[in-house]
């Protein structure tokens, strides 16, 4: 029996399919003749819907028994569903691979890069407006006002973040396609701190943990003879410093003001969802523990008293949310569509990063160590003979000894 994809399903013709029929189970005679009678080949199998399989009995008269109907509907729907599976992971493993995923990943790098720093100083503007502990107490909060304060949860949770980073970073080392799952982390981490930018800006919350250390001097240009251009320097100096410590507390770093909403659990939150939708359903376990740490790791942020319980909620909510959005829209073409002119317009970055790429889910496939020693050497070795062809143009001694194909010949 032929079924190794779809259009050669799509090529059988009526003794092909009353043969499949025949392996598939044991069918009666009437089923079988009527298949070659009504001429359906496997075009037409493909296409076959239960009601038509039913009209076989109830309009056009064939003594075959419900049970016997049945059973053949389902081994058509079986069928059906695998080459349309088939065929869309063939889509995905072709377009995955087009030469422009690396001007992508490159502009979605680009993207996330610029927003970090936009993060680090806005973070150092929210910091100079920070309430005054004194006249503006923390607000009322069911977690926190019934959850004592634990001075170590928030370096904790911390650590787990950066657990959470370096499975993912294994991930994206050995998945096949990292180029794809690079880009959209990298778009999706822009994204939702870009909006954690405007939020933060907005409104400035009051502190809420007497614990912290909190005062618009700390980071405020208080000499009246610094000017615009200097007062821009020091600023941005500030910004640098959260930047290169990438704003955790164990790097040295400590601001104010930025609690609607909660950066920390932006990241695990987008570090847990990204692994369990970029490995196995089969690998339930690592599954359950980064949902585990993702879970525990916000509950330490409030135990920790640095941000308030809506702050967590809100991250926790839009960081899924926009995740599973554009997952759903990615993995069902929605740039292919009826709608992909109203993809360009509201959705430009996702509809640049996803038009004429990955059409469906990005399968489950990994390199092996050995297999990615062996392309980046046979890559290295590209790059090295291309360097030598074109000074070679420009030198008057031959150079192709340095080639690798001329040693490997």
């Amino acid at each position: 029996m032929r079924s190794s994809s779809s259009s050669q399903v799509a090529q059988w013709n009526v003794e092909e399919v009353t043969s499949w029929a025949n392996q598939s189970d044991h069918y009666s005679k009437i089923l079988l003749d009527c298949l070659r009678q009504e001429a359906i080949d496997g075009e037409v199998l493909l296409t076959l819907t239960e009601s038509d399989v039913q009209d076989l009995r109830h309009r056009l008269g064939y003594n075959v028994t419900f049970g016997e109907l049945k059973k053949f509907w389902l081994a058509v729907l079986r069928l059906q569903l695998l080459m349309k599976d088939s065929q869309t992971e063939s889509v995905t493993r072709v377009s995955c691979l087009t030469p422009d995923e690396y001007v992508k990943t490159a502009i979605s790098l680009m993207y996330s890069f610029l927003v970090s720093w936009i993060t680090s100083f806005v973070m150092v503007i929210v910091h100079e407006r920070v309430p005054d502990m004194q006249r503006y107490p923390p607000l009322p909060d069911i977690f926190l006002d019934n959850v004592p304060h634990i001075p170590w949860a928030f370096s904790m949770s911390e650590i787990i973040g950066s657990l959470l980073f370096t499975m993912w970073l294994i991930v994206l080392i050995f998945h096949k396609y990292r180029l794809v799952l690079l880009r959209r982390f990298s778009a999706l981490a822009g994204t939702v701190f870009l909006l954690r930018c405007i939020t933060t800006l907005i409104t400035s919350l009051s502190v809420p943990g007497t614990h912290l250390q909190c005062n618009q001097s700390d980071f405020g240009i208080n000499d009246p003879n610094v000017d615009l251009v200097g007062a821009m320097v020091i600023r941005l100096n500030r910004a640098y410093r959260i930047w290169r410590g990438l704003g955790l507390s164990i790097q040295g770093v400590s601001t104010c003001g930025d609690y609607m909403f909660s950066g920390h659990t932006v990241a695990l939150t987008l570090l847990n969802f990204s692994i369990t939708e970029y490995t196995p359903r089969s690998m339930y376990v690592l599954h359950a523990f980064t949902w585990m740490l993702n879970l525990f790791g916000i509950f330490l942020i409030l135990a920790a008293h640095e941000h308030y319980s809506i702050d967590v909620f809100v991250a926790f909510y839009i960081t899924s949310r926009l995740f599973c959005c554009y997952h759903s829209l990615a993995n069902n073409g929605a740039c292919q569509g009826s709608d992909s002119k109203r993809m360009h317009t509201w959705f430009p970055l996702f509809s640049y990063l996803e038009s004429g790429s990955a059409n469906g889910m990005v399968p489950h496939d990994f390199d092996t160590p050995g297999s990615l020693v062996s392309a980046f050497t046979s890559r290295f070795c590209q790059a090295k003979d291309q360097v030598v062809m074109t000074l070679s143009n420009f030198s008057l001694f031959p150079l192709s000894f340095l080639q690798c194909s001329s040693k490997s010949a």
